[in-house]
């Protein structure tokens, strides 16, 4: 009683302030008004469109699908073969505590995974489903399955040009490798010139990015186990993004190794959490199963009622599998550089494993519990977490608080690692300083709020546009530097044979 009490006095007197700043709109109102026509902008750009056959087709996705497809086969379908030694090398039987690096295989897999494994894979799924109906969860999986070459090609190249310093710190990722890279084979100044572009792309994408999804659909799915519209946090975005900051901002001034520590505990834990329930809904409901998959399979090739036809829902799939696994953005190998590791492919393998992971394993299964509950029809209006959610309730009707936990924890992760990658982007270009470098952390945290502040449509507008932007100078690169990391891959595949 006294806790309610104070928690309605406070609510009264912040109500009342905002009433007396603001008029009869709330702080979140103003904030999404105000960044609307900023999101919209940013998406006519980055998803420039051409159309087929009467669907709008984004070139930046036909460019990460070509780019997916390619490596595959320039690999020799490295995502198959290398399944094996990836597994081992996570297990711990090739390393070294005496190898150059800060953080171990397994974390780097973390860290990395924890900037992957997030509401991509809760929202994310929902978000095409609910676009694209079910055939969209193929297309995810067609599309996770080919960026597992990807993401070893752009990893290997972030341990191979990483530099560490005489503090034994490591910096690492897309803008050294296309710097140093591409300066190797004699393009200095296109080396450059991409490497601060994409410099600029990832700082821009980790403020505006994953950390502004993350906060909303946290916020989102904390806001409907409270009541929904009828909470007292229906339209406190603000505060909640506040608390969250102040949460992030603890983690993220310890830097890599603190960050590490986190992940290695938090990315297990969450996916336990959420995978046991969706064992338990899939199991339950086994019979429903094949039919579920039949709907997937033949939506994906006929899907009647879907706007956009077949194209349109493979554009859904594809894009929200690129986001889900960001296989082609280059990010995660700014983690996986700090791996303590003498030999750059052996990171490329355990990256190897991050596709498939969080876009064929996870997704998959929460599309078949959306799917086989039905969630997706049954209510119009619904989509992102809260029809993951929605979907889970139907069967477990205390999953709506867990999930509210589980999204927590998916939320932080993602942001702690994104806020790491756009630290090392922000040292890139301005130079390493601690009064910097917290700068960044400071804004990042101030982005942290406005994401929960603002509608979904605009946060995925946002997002989306600065997530994608970083795909442009870093899948150039990785087409120049491929043949280094074949020719590298065919030397350790000499010296470590399974």
């Amino acid at each position: 009683m006294i806790w309610q009490f104070i928690s309605t006095s406070i609510f009264i007197s912040i109500n009342k302030i905002e009433s007396a700043l603001l008029g009869s709109q709330s702080i979140d109102q103003h904030i999404n008004a105000l960044l609307k026509p900023v999101a919209e902008l940013f998406s006519s750009i980055i998803f420039y469109s051409f159309n087929v056959v009467g669907t709008s087709v984004p070139i930046i996705v036909l460019w990460l699908i070509v780019a997916a497809i390619s490596f595959t086969f320039y690999f020799g379908f490295l995502n198959i073969r290398g399944f094996k030694h990836s597994c081992k090398v996570i297990r711990g039987d090739y390393s070294d505590p005496n190898d150059p690096g800060e953080v171990s295989h397994f974390q780097a897999l973390t860290t990395a995974l924890s900037g992957t494994v997030g509401l991509g894979n809760i929202a994310g799924v929902a978000i095409a489903i609910s676009i694209g109906g079910p055939g969209a969860t193929l297309w995810m999986i067609i599309a996770g399955f080919m960026g597992m070459s990807t993401k070893f090609l752009e990893c290997s190249l972030g341990v191979k040009y990483r530099r560490i310093n005489e503090q034994g710190q490591v910096r690492g990722g897309p803008m050294y490798y296309l710097r140093d890279g591409l300066s190797d084979l004699g393009h200095k100044k296109l080396g450059k010139v991409l490497g601060v572009f994409f410099a600029i792309c990832c700082v821009t994408a980790s403020l505006c990015g994953s950390n502004m999804l993350q906060s909303n659909q946290a916020y989102q799915q904390f806001v409907t186990v409270m009541g929904g519209s009828n909470s007292a946090w229906a339209d406190k975005g603000w505060l909640f993004g506040l608390i969250l900051a102040i949460l992030i901002g603890v983690v993220i001034i310890g830097g890599i190794k603190q960050i590490a520590k986190v992940t290695e505990k938090v990315v297990p834990l969450m996916a336990a959490v959420y995978l046991s329930a969706a064992l338990f809904i899939l199991v339950a409901n086994a019979s429903e199963i094949p039919h579920a998959f039949s709907l997937i399979y033949h939506g994906a090739f006929s899907p009647t009622g879907v706007v956009g036809g077949i194209i349109g829902v493979m554009i859904q799939g594809f894009k929200r599998s690129a986001f889900s696994s960001e296989a082609g953005v280059g990010a995660a190998s700014i983690a996986h550089a700090t791996a303590s590791t003498k030999e750059p492919i052996r990171e490329g393998y355990v990256a190897l494993l991050e596709p498939f992971i969080d876009t064929v394993v996870i997704c998959t299964m929460t599309a078949l519990v959306i799917v086989i509950t039905g969630a997706y029809s049954s209510v119009e209006g619904i989509d992102g977490v809260a029809l993951t959610s929605r979907a889970f309730g139907s069967v477990i009707w205390w999953f709506p608080y867990l999930l509210s936990v589980a999204v927590l924890l998916f939320a932080i992760s993602t942001m702690i690692s994104w806020a790491y990658y756009g630290s090392i982007a922000w040292g890139f270009l301005v130079g390493d300083s601690k009064v910097l470098d917290l700068t960044y952390k400071f804004i990042f945290c101030l982005f942290t709020i406005i994401g929960a502040s603002i509608s979904l449509d605009s946060v995925i507008a946002i997002s989306d546009s600065m997530f994608f932007s970083m795909s442009i100078a870093n899948i150039i690169g990785l087409y120049m530097l491929a043949p280094q990391i074949k020719q590298d891959l065919k030397t350790y595949q000499t010296k470590y044979t399974d």
